[in-house]
């Protein structure tokens, strides 16, 4: 399988490490089969996936949203579902969280869950342990590791 990603920062070590393949997001968008957005929202990246980018992807590509709501023009998306311009979509999280768009339960090509991504007991355990390090790590004095990067 080939693994195709875009990054604000590229990273030859990662390309290296796991044989991924670096595109600006565009053409990322046209060649992928499934995408998968793991991405924090800011300014830049709301409605990130918007109508024009959608219109870029292949009639058989499959989006998969679990980062943030927001990332993805819910409206447009449900327009591209609809038209079954892409094959589907799966989102564990919404533009308007709790509400969903109209139209998008009501589609036969999407799947939605409730926000439940990291909702494993080995992921819970996980994030508690990394909270209460960074917390430690803060109290000495230094900068925890996991800090979101525009709050360095």
């Amino acid at each position: 399988m080939k693994i195709l990603y875009f990054d604000i920062n590229r990273n030859p070590e990662i390309e290296e490490k796991i044989k991924a393949e670096y595109r600006e997001i565009d053409d990322l968008l046209k060649e992928a089969d499934f995408i998968s957005l793991h991405t924090a929202l800011t300014d830049a990246t709301k409605h990130l996936i918007n109508a024009e980018r959608l219109a870029l992807l292949k009639p058989t590509a499959y989006l998969i949203n679990t980062s943030r709501g927001p990332v993805i023009d819910e409206q447009a998306l449900v327009e591209a579902l609809k038209g079954k311009t892409i094959a589907g979509a799966a989102l564990d999280v919404y533009e308007n969280e709790p509400k969903l768009t109209p139209g998008l339960a009501e589609l036969d090509n999407v799947v939605l869950t409730p926000h439940i991504a990291s909702a494993t007991k080995e992921t819970r355990d996980k994030m508690a342990m990394m909270a209460a390090q960074n917390i430690i790590t803060a109290l000495e004095g230094q900068t925890p590791p996991n800090l979101v990067e525009e709050l360095k």
